[in-house]
């Protein structure tokens, strides 16, 4: 299955300093067991259209191989610790999970 989540980090977190942070919490997720796969990135430079959002500032594509795992990780200490460290810094988060 796969876990998608979008981040709006506030205005006050937008400078170098604060994203490098977030990006190295970002990475730590993925050293995770549970996760078999994914990615974190900023939206794409491309023609803007209709249809794109852009308005977000990290997406992270993370794979697993069972819901189960995904379930699992939603409880792993360092998830809760990611969590933690940085939902004072969002303006707004989305999830989206495909089977």
């Amino acid at each position: 299955m796969e876990h998608h989540v979008y981040f709006w980090l506030k205005e006050e977190y937008q400078n170098a300093a604060d994203r490098a942070m977030f990006e190295q919490g970002l990475a730590r997720l993925f050293e995770i067991g549970l996760v078999v796969g994914g990615r974190w990135a900023v939206p794409a430079k491309v023609v803007v259209r209709p249809v794109i959002d852009q308005s977000w500032t990290y997406a992270l594509s993370m794979q697993f191989a069972t819901v189960e795992d995904h379930n699992a990780y939603q409880d792993d200490p360092d998830h809760h610790a990611f969590v933690q460290t940085f939902k004072e810094w969002w303006a707004k988060v989305l999830v989206m999970d495909l089977a």
